[in-house]
């Protein structure tokens, strides 16, 4: 029953991928995107019907942006759901730790200020943006462990929040005082793929596959930690070390996510809660499944951010808010409910 239900999963996947490349102000036929693609991998030849302009626009715009959207979404979707079995929290995230606020604040310091790095002119904004949400994550782990040697949860969050307003407050000090860039700024916290070519993908997709692949090393020690640190203690599991490793890894998934294309919520909370429904606790399906689940939704926000007032493009953070905001808001109220 499981394998059948991953199997139908990863073909709805590859359905949406070839959906998702074809539908735009040209549509391309899920036939003729393989002969592009067979054109462009294998060398065949294309039918006459198939103009130089068509296959470009597949191969250098949709194709690049479409998997850009997928393995970003795939990034944020397994942080998400490191992120609520670590903290034991349906509401924990990335972002709840800050990682967000950091990867902001530095990319305030290249857009208000005009920070440039050298040999990295024109990476500035997205490592400067990755290097301070990881940090701020590094940050939150230091001072918990200083005010509580057992890294409690509640401590963890706690502090997580406080950095999260404590940057913020400077990032908007930064509006205040800097209004040009200010337009770049707003529409770089709403998220979009816009602009984004071979080049991006090839530096998120392995990092966020290779990051995925070290979580499900972890598996099962998630497993185990969400009955609690003593249980995982009493099995002879480092709690604290394996909980330091996988905030670490999953702040990373972010930033590396968020530092090209923006700060998008709420796929990392809806995913992994739809994926639990769906396939039940078990983290050496969960994280996997987030990751597909995650990847999905957000191509399928991307398609209605630029398709729905075309030409016209919406940010896709505010597709994400939309869809996102009720859910959060369901399980809250759930979780109140239950509690």
């Amino acid at each position: 029953m499981m394998r059948t239900k991953i199997i139908l999963s990863v073909g709805i996947v590859l359905l949406v991928l070839i959906l998702a490349v074809g539908i735009g102000s040209i549509f391309i036929p899920p036939l003729d995107i393989l002969r592009i693609l067979g054109n462009s991998i294998f060398g065949f030849g294309l039918p006459e019907h198939i103009t130089d302009n068509t296959a470009a626009i597949l191969r250098d715009i949709r194709l690049p942006r479409v998997l850009l959207a997928f393995f970003v979404g795939a990034g944020l979707s397994a942080s998400g759901a490191v992120m609520q079995s670590v903290l034991r929290n349906p509401l924990a995230s990335s972002y709840t730790l800050g990682v967000a606020s950091g990867a902001s604040l530095g990319a305030s310091l290249v857009i208000f200020l005009g920070v440039s790095l050298p040999f990295l002119a024109m990476f500035t904004l997205p490592v400067l943006g990755f290097t301070f949400g990881l940090g701020t994550i590094f940050l939150v782990i230091a001072l918990s462990s200083k005010i509580d040697m057992g890294m409690n949860n509640y401590t963890i969050i706690l502090m997580g929040m406080v950095f999260s307003l404590f940057v913020n407050a400077i990032t908007t000090l930064m509006f205040a005082l800097f209004r040009e860039g200010t337009q770049r700024m707003v529409f770089w916290q709403m998220g979009s793929f816009l602009g984004h070519g071979w080049q991006v993908v090839a530096i998120i997709a392995p990092i966020a596959v290779l990051v995925i692949v070290l979580i499900m090393r972890h598996t099962m020690e998630m497993d185990v930690l969400t009955f609690g640190e003593e249980q995982a203690n009493t099995v002879g599991i480092n709690a604290k070390r394996v909980k330091t490793w996988l905030l670490v890894y999953g702040a990373a998934l972010t930033g590396v996510s968020i530092a090209f294309v923006g700060t998008i919520g709420f796929v990392d909370l809806v995913a992994p809660h739809v994926v639990r429904k769906l396939y039940g606790a078990s983290h050496k399906i969960v994280i996997p499944m987030s990751a597909l689940f995650g990847g999905s939704f957000m191509v399928i926000a991307d398609l209605i951010a630029r398709t729905i007032m075309a030409p016209a493009e919406l940010p896709v953070g505010v597709i994400t808010a939309i869809i996102g905001a009720p859910f959060f808001a369901y399980i809250y109220f759930a979780k109140r409910k239950r509690g």
